[in-house]
């Protein structure tokens, strides 16, 4: 899930987006209900009962403890969903769709496309997409790599589905751009001679998919969620350390750009725990006592931000939504 936030003295952004109009803050809140996906694509449990126990929990405890906090605070979410969940959990997740939130792209198992052939990212593609267009009655404008991994071929395929936005990169942490794809760097081998790798980044080509940008500080699950073979903490953070992290992330951005996007990227397996909804709580209380900050989903984003940045001449741009449920099943 996403927090955006918009400062306004106009507008700022959060990924549950919060928009600042006059000098604006717009938070918008990205909301990826993993849940057993996860632990088949990513974290390592496929082969843990417990693990997959807690999967269930996330899409059906945390899923509904976290509508009732966005209930509470008459927030609209962006929530990616992906197609294993959907399938696996479908009253669940009926009740993201039936409480106004946008739904967007999220994978099957959370598998990751860098790790894929071309034709199997396509498949893949094609199958949550067409389950996202029937399940909420029109194709989905954004999309989320799992585990914010992009592929090398990704942006070509999401322009060729007509997806207005991505949210898996990160070259900027406030603020929307045009993604763009294809860049090359050369490796470090050691076993050759310097000359052979010391070259710089070569920029790829521009693009009219709109990027909101994923930062890693302020999401949820690589503090605050306990994962076996997590290298640091284990998840064991506690939740006031986090949210000290994210507070005085908004408070600089707010003092220093006069609109900004705040996406916070938060998932039921970890924010459907009690220490960390209070934590929302806390948090969300926090940001909107200053001026001009809205809550905002991520298509109301893109949308805006797209009607006063022009793409780049000769970007490459997305196809006509939904023109692809014409063809053929893959």
């Amino acid at each position: 899930m996403y927090l955006l936030f918009s400062n306004s003295r106009v507008s700022r952004q959060i990924s549950l987006a919060l928009r600042r109009i006059f000098e604006a803050s717009t938070f918008t809140l990205g909301r990826d209900v993993d849940a057993v996906a996860g632990w088949l694509g990513s974290y390592g449990g496929e082969d843990s009962a417990n693990d997959i126990s807690r999967g269930i929990f996330a899409a059906t405890v945390g899923t509904q403890r976290m509508l009732r906090m966005f209930e509470k605070y008459n927030i609209k979410a962006t929530w990616f969903i992906p197609g294993h969940s959907l399938e696996s959990f479908p009253e669940e997740m009926a009740a993201v769709r039936d409480a106004g939130h946008e739904i967007g792209l999220h994978g099957y198992s959370h598998e990751n496309p860098a790790d894929m052939t071309l034709e199997q990212q396509r498949i893949i593609l094609d199958k949550t997409y067409r389950q996202i267009t029937e399940f909420c009655g029109k194709p989905p404008k954004g999309s989320v790599a799992p585990w914010w991994e992009a592929s090398a071929e990704g942006a070509q395929l999401l322009l060729d589905y007509g997806m207005e936005y991505d949210h898996s990169l990160s070259h900027h942490d406030c603020q929307a751009y045009y993604l763009r794809t294809g860049d090359t760097w050369k490796k470090i081998d050691y076993s050759k001679h310097p000359d052979t790798w010391m070259k710089p980044l070569i920029k790829g080509k521009e693009t009219g998919l709109v990027e909101i940008p994923a930062n890693w500080y302020i999401d949820d699950l690589p503090p605050m969620m306990f994962i076996k073979t997590a290298p640091n903490s284990h998840g064991y953070v506690n939740p006031r350390d986090v949210e000290d992290i994210w507070r005085d992330t908004f408070d600089y951005c707010y003092r220093e750009y006069d609109e900004f996007i705040f996406p916070i990227s938060c998932h039921p397996d970890v924010s459907g725990r009690p220490q960390v909804i209070l934590m929302h709580e806390r948090l969300i209380e926090h940001f909107l006592k200053h001026e001009g900050v809205e809550f905002v989903t991520m298509e109301y984003i893109s949308d805006d931000f797209k009607k006063r940045n022009p793409p780049p001449a000769g970007a490459s741009m997305p196809a006509k939504a939904g023109s692809m449920l014409a063809s053929r099943n893959l």
